[in-house]
């Protein structure tokens, strides 16, 4: 189920709720000057642009960046690439999407198709970057000294991903392909044959038959090198992940951080798992090093750890630093960074002694350093790491840092929050405040309130010390009392804190008129890996706990909460501590909201695809340790069941098979208990669709508003 600013910002544990709210207010836009006319509903969390994927220029002094719309007649989203002068002319007029003293961005590309994964060449003339506007995803070039785009691959097969040599000379590029096959026309040809068989039926002899929405069909993404002629147009594909039979990038979430050349290009080095028997228990992913012209064979780097290794980054010198895990089978496990020396050859673990996970790993600017988010208190926060000394030194330490880009001064990063979606800003470090670049939602947060948010702890299951958030209702006035939607995060081992979600957002519960409590339960990061590791075996004890005392702590501490009047909602693990809670909580909520729960816990491990989640956190196979298993069965207990449930699902979700949801549903209904159930028969573990996400809200808010309102 898991895995994957201002000044002003530092100030917001000690400003408050009224602090939280004027900051929230800087961050959008608002114009303080002008009434409140509209709530922030889910139309306009739909209809919001995203930013991401920030890129700075070789020179430091240019950030390109792709920009997602969405196209509400169409049903979709599509993204465009977009240009930002860092030192520029400064443009404070908000409908460019700038910010105040910062320059206008520029749009580079508009077409029907995507264009995304923006990569400078290295002389920093133009971009290359991913396209379907020629029917299939292929690599394009831009340059900014004029003309239109114009294709450099022209390929039989779509493009997943790619890279850009430091040389410019060499693309690395990522295809699905039968493994087996000895070039791109084999996998075409064989494609297109099994495209004219008038039979349906496919044949598996081994285990990882489907992954995440989709079946398997044979191909493997494997990883590719095209040289670059003379006229920019790239030559015939050498394949360099070799003998190395898994996917790379990994699926269905890898991309282009899970290889990287090295500093003169000559070599490359990527993460892999082998897609054998084993790959559905495994987390064994490896490293291996191969020479970037495809001449001989993939070198494994990291064969001593049987556990994860991820994210190669080449410093100048040429040393290699990583992510990498100690347990197998864990996917939760912390992260720790390594270092390969370039001279000797010897490894070593720079963040051993501390107790954060990594999330993501970069390098600064001149690469002589390493900068890394990790989940940190309810934060998700950017620190540089001395490779010597293993030293760290927090950049940004509040809100979600969602992605970074080292930039001649400072980082340039997409910084978001529970009070402001993502947009660049730039940090130097130290005491001064991040200078904020753009504002792309400017337009459509104008006459909207966000609501304001603050962070809450209280003892915990055992007595340790949990965190929670509480957010006021959009027109909270005092002395009135308020519902409750009280959010339980999924995962489990992740962090519903200081955070823009795309999919639970809070300010749209607060849009509604709700109080909204979430708490990082026992088994969130970003509190110590012990704290992460408790939840495994436990997933009914102690987090339940936690939920239980937070709610009391936070009714205690914000007295405008109605504590008659909750609702308790999640998804994934939320989903099934929403069953745990109809069993176990019976007569404490309102109503309950079940997005893709697990209701039982044998057919759940016989029928979900990546096995070594849940045998990691219940204690192996379920024939090896049933008793862990059904410890925490919510099918145990359903006489118990009163609570009216909204059961939602997506018949593509492989994580938690939409058969849960359906017996789920059946429970509630042979007993007569109030429930709805809402599915969607093109959806997976997610609601991806705007439109399908609108009518989700709508479902959403309309039980919640009918118990407590």
């Amino acid at each position: 189920m898991s895995r994957q600013l201002s000044s002003l910002t530092a100030l917001l544990p000690a400003l408050g709720l009224l602090g939280c709210a004027a900051v929230a207010a800087a961050q959008t836009g608002a114009q303080t000057a002008s009434p409140v006319t509209k709530a922030f509903t889910a139309d306009d969390l739909v209809r919001m642009a995203r930013v991401a994927d920030p890129q700075v220029s070789p020179d430091g002094r240019r950030v390109a960046y792709s920009l997602r719309e969405t196209d509400m007649e169409a049903n979709r989203g599509r993204n465009d690439l977009w240009l930002l002068e860092l030192d520029g002319r400064a443009n404070a007029n908000a409908n460019t999407g700038a910010a105040a003293g910062a320059a206008a961005p520029r749009r580079l590309t508009q077409h029907p198709a995507s264009d995304s994964a923006p990569r400078w060449a290295p002389d920093g003339r133009g971009l290359y970057f991913l396209s379907s506007r020629g029917g299939r995803s292929q690599v394009w070039y831009l340059s900014l000294t004029g003309g239109e785009p114009q294709p450099v691959t022209d390929l039989p097969l779509d493009v997943g991903s790619f890279e850009v040599s430091p040389r410019g000379d060499r693309l690395a590029v990522s295809m699905e392909v039968f493994p087996d096959c000895a070039d791109l026309k084999c996998t075409v040809d064989r494609k297109a044959a099994q495209g004219k068989q008038k039979t349906t039926g496919q044949v598996y002899d081994r285990l990882f038959v489907r992954h995440w929405d989709t079946w398997k069909d044979g191909t493997l993404s494997q990883l590719f090198t095209v040289s670059l002629g003379a006229d920019g147009k790239a030559e015939a594909p050498v394949k360099v992940s070799g003998g190395v039979v898994g996917d790379v990038p990994s699926k269905p979430f890898g991309g282009d951080e899970d290889y990287a050349f090295s500093p003169d290009g000559s070599r490359i080095v990527f993460s892999a798992r082998l897609a054998d028997r084993t790959e559905p228990w495994s987390t064994n992913f490896d490293l291996y090093e191969v020479a970037a012209d495809g001449s001989g064979t993939p070198r494994n780097l990291t064969a001593d750890n049987p556990a994860w290794d991820a994210q190669p980054v080449f410093l100048a010198n040429g040393d290699l630093a990583w992510l990498a895990m100690a347990r197998p089978g864990f996917e939760a496990d912390k992260y720790t960074v390594m270092l390969r020396s370039a001279r000797d050859g010897k490894v070593r673990a720079l963040t051993a002694d501390w107790d954060r996970s990594i999330g993501h790993l970069g390098t600064t600017f001149d690469r002589k350093r390493l900068l890394g988010t990790a989940d940190d208190i309810g934060q998700v926060a950017l620190f540089e790491i001395d490779p010597a000394r293993g030293t760290r030194t927090r950049l940004v330490g509040e809100g979600q840092v969602q992605a970074f880009a080292p930039a001649a001064q400072g980082v340039v990063i997409v910084w978001a929050s529970l009070g402001s979606p993502p947009d660049l800003y730039r940090t130097t470090g130290g005491t001064a405040a991040p200078q904020r670049l753009t504002r792309v939602n400017a337009e459509r947060l104008a006459g909207r309130e966000l609501a304001a948010f603050e962070q809450f702890s209280f003892a915990g299951a055992e007595g340790t010390t949990v965190y929670g958030y509480v957010m006021k209702p959009q027109g909270w006035t005092p002395g009135k009392k308020y519902p409750i939607a009280f959010i339980v995060h999924g995962g489990p081992q992740v962090s519903f804190a200081n955070h823009w979600s795309w999919r639970w957002n809070a300010q749209v519960y607060a849009g509604a008129g709700y109080g909204v409590v979430f708490i990082d339960f026992h088994g969130s990061p970003g509190y110590g890996q012990k704290f992460t590791d408790s939840i495994s075996q436990d997933w009914g004890g102690k987090p339940l706990v936690d939920l239980q005392k937070g709610l009391d702590a936070a009714l205690s501490k914000y007295g405008w909460l109605d504590g008659t009047r909750a609702c308790s909602l999640g998804a994934s693990y939320g989903g099934f501590m929403q069953n745990w809670i109809a069993g176990n909580w019976p007569d404490r909520f309102k109503c309950i909201v079940n997005h893709a729960g697990i209701f039982d816990q044998r057919t759940m491990y016989y029928t979900t695809e990546e096995l070594w989640f849940t045998e990691w956190d219940n204690g192996g196979p379920y024939y090896t340790n049933p008793q862990v298993h059904e410890k925490f069965n919510p099918a145990d207990h359903v006489t118990k069941w009163r609570t009216p449930m909204l059961v939602i699902h997506g018949a593509l979700d492989y994580r938690v098979p939409y058969s849960q949801g359906l017996a789920t549903f059946t429970a509630l209904q042979r007993q007569g208990v109030e429930s709805r159930l809402l599915f969607f028969p093109d959806e997976n573990h997610w609601i991806l669709k705007p439109a399908n996400s609108v009518l989700w809200h709508a479902e959403v808010i309309g039980w919640l508003d009918k118990h407590t309102k």
